[in-house]
């Protein structure tokens, strides 16, 4: 096969990872972000302390990440089937991609969440806000820099996840190296879809990572004191907490 004949397919095939994944992305951090902050709420210790939702959140949560994609796809063939009314191309990947990711994200969430320090959270309690300022003004702005990482983890696995839908006819990279690379013997063809894709991993990776360098220096120039002025400012009285 010639680059004239390659450079088509290869064309499709980024612009159709790129919009799965990219649409897979939004989905999980929507689902994911709200799902994660909540296993650490209601977790001992937490504002909403509620144990019994925390397990059965955080069970759902385990026993969705402890499947493997490619049973996922299938397992979700029907729901898939009655959203996008098939289960073949990008459209329909999406759907397992953002289920499966959901909870990974979440998870990544959490971990991110816990990090951030009780002081904070305290302060603000303490000074009348109540669990959505607390959200707000602090454990998501406080915990960026690692939600930049975790969001960056998730979309080099839903890239990987997305090549594997390629499998199933979902269509990108994977399909090409699959059909074309593996199926009819098209080696060269085969190792530039994996070339294209270590690139596009190591883009991602480098952007994630620099934006979360960029605002973990943000916030240590800032300092923990001058962030619990503009707390204290924004829930005194009369302002809207």
């Amino acid at each position: 096969m010639t680059w004239a004949q390659m450079q088509p397919l290869l064309q499709q095939a980024c612009w159709d990872t790129l919009y799965m994944v990219g649409w897979s992305t939004l989905i999980a951090v929507v689902g994911g972000l709200p799902l994660g902050v909540l296993l650490v709420l209601t977790d001992r210790g937490g504002i909403l302390q509620n144990v019994v939702v925390n397990k059965v959140i955080g069970q759902v949560v385990n026993i969705a990440r402890s499947m493997p994609f490619i049973i996922l796809m299938v397992a979700l063939m029907n729901f898939t089937r009655s959203i996008t009314g098939t289960t073949i191309g990008r459209e329909a990947a999406i759907v397992p991609l953002a289920i499966g990711a959901i909870p990974f994200f979440a998870r990544l969430v959490e971990t991110a969440v816990r990090e951030v320090d009780g002081g904070l959270v305290e302060a603000v309690q303490a000074m009348g806000g109540n669990t959505w300022t607390v959200v707000r003004k602090v454990l998501v702005p406080e915990s960026l820099p690692s939600l930049i990482s975790s969001t960056t983890t998730t979309i080099v696995a839903l890239i990987g996840y997305s090549a594997m839908a390629g499998t199933v006819g979902a269509g990108g990279l994977g399909d090409i190296a699959i059909r074309y690379g593996y199926q009819r013997f098209e080696v060269e063809l085969m190792w530039i879809t994996v070339a294209i894709l270590a690139v596009v991993i190591s883009l991602i990776q480098f952007a994630g990572d620099y934006a979360a360098r960029f605002l973990h220096r943000r916030g240590g120039r800032s300092g923990p004191a001058p962030r619990l002025r503009l707390l204290k400012a924004s829930t005194a009285p009369g302002k809207t907490v």
